[in-house]
């Protein structure tokens, strides 16, 4: 189910050390304060509530898996985009890869993608070769005017036999005409839920067989690259999001919206709840995909350090595709001054370059020795280049083995690195 908008009290973590706390003090004050943080438009579809597959890691082709693919959604508009550049100062000059924006779900005119909507996101995109643009498209118009069951089954089955094929293909074109033909397309996401009309539990065949429809139309237009992202809300919701899977030839990236919910719910349990974290990393191995997180963020729990740190660790071991957090209240870290602890954690961990880990190079068989010459002694061992003395030798899933055993040493000492790198 999509998150609400409503606020959850803050909880606090007593046995975490002093340093975790004290370093909100590297946040000298979010960029807006909490009743001025961006609402989306009603009409438009705000954000709600691994494995290595075969060919390689989580990350996108030709970028290194240790260079992590992030983002944050900062608004829907031209906005966003320049809120991007604000939130890299923010982070000390580390620049969110990823931007993410969602098409307006009231009328088709929109889901196509009209009216100049897209133009800045995609001339944002095109400014450098390693950025991804990371698109939320309904699947049905009127999409959060809370239609019933009846209705949206009804709509579903219309849109199987191909009622509705031609707003898809106007957006692919739209997409490619603006020079972004390998945007990540995040189609009917939480279809798992109840928020949204192109949700699929009122019927899942129709759903499955709209979603094959949609994929074809748009992969039939000369120039596209794009990449469907298949992305459920984490847990059980209203109907089992695997019964709502379209097939692995019309999915390219199996995601997930993972937000701190329910209340009283501990990230263990997020982890292993049925349709979880992990079935969602097992299922994505067992079908060959790499995995995303789309939205992610706090909720319920309030100002949970806890989950923030887990979360980062998470997507640290399972190296997802890219991960977008949701960042504005009650989700967020830099637009939302509600949660200062995590925020803290959050731009540490952010702003600190991950250590480079060098990749074996290629073997190359020796020349034979044709004038063998008298040995000299044992050969003196090649002297291994020094890592860049700088950086902190730390990542999420460090601090999170230090967080798990309850030892304040390591955490302390990471985030005291981090720091003085500052």
């Amino acid at each position: 189910m999509a998150p609400d908008r409503r606020r959850s009290a803050p909880r606090g973590l007593a046995f975490l050390t002093a340093s975790v706390v004290a370093s909100a003090a590297l946040a000298p004050g979010t960029a807006l304060a909490a009743d001025t943080a961006p609402r989306p438009d009603p009409r438009r579809p705000a954000p709600t509530a691994s494995p290595t597959p075969p060919g390689g890691a989580h990350s996108s082709k030709g970028v290194s898996a240790h260079s992590p693919a992030f983002g944050a959604y900062l608004h829907y508009g031209p906005a966003g985009v320049r809120r991007m550049q604000e939130l890299s100062r923010w982070l000390g000059g580390q620049e969110p890869r990823v931007g993410h924006t969602y098409l307006p779900g009231d009328l088709w005119d929109n889901i196509e993608g009209a009216h100049g909507f897209l133009d800045s996101w995609a001339k944002w995109r095109r400014a450098k070769a390693d950025r991804m643009l990371v698109l939320n498209v309904p699947m049905m118009e009127r999409n959060e005017e809370n239609l019933p069951d009846a209705a949206v089954r009804r709509l579903l089955r219309r849109a199987a036999s191909g009622a509705f094929d031609e707003h898809f293909e106007v957006l692919a074109e739209r997409l490619v005409d603006l020079g972004v033909p390998d945007t990540v397309v995040v189609l009917g996401w939480e279809m798992n839920g109840i928020t949204y009309t192109h949700r699929c539990g009122p019927d899942p065949d129709s759903w499955k067989q709209y979603w094959r429809r949609i994929v074809k139309v748009m992969r039939s237009v000369e120039g596209q690259k794009f990449r469907f992202d298949f992305a459920p809300s984490r847990g059980m919701d209203a109907i089992p999001w695997p019964e709502c899977y379209p097939g692995d030839d019309v999915v390219d990236i199996i995601g997930m919206d993972a937000y701190d919910q329910p209340h009283g719910l501990g990230f263990d349990e997020q982890v292993s709840e049925p349709y979880g974290l992990r079935y969602h990393v097992d299922f994505a191995r067992k079908h060959g995909k790499p995995i995303s997180y789309p939205e992610w963020g706090l909720f319920r729990n309030g100002d949970n350090i806890r989950y923030m740190l887990r979360m980062l660790a998470w997507m640290d071991e399972h190296k997802p595709l890219y991960n977008t957090i949701t960042d504005y209240c009650p989700h967020g870290v830099w637009l939302c001054s509600d949660n200062p602890r995590a925020a803290a954690l959050y731009r540490v961990l952010l702003s600190t370059p991950y250590l480079p880990r060098p990749e074996p190079g290629p073997s190359v068989p020796a020349e034979p020795d044709t004038d063998p010459k008298p040995a000299s002694g044992p050969a003196r061992p090649a002297t291994p280049a020094a890592l860049p003395s700088e950086l902190p030798q730390c990542t999420p899933v460090d601090l999170e083995k230090g967080l798990k055993q309850r030892v304040g040493d390591s955490l302390t000492l990471c985030l005291q690195q981090a720091r003085s790198r500052r």
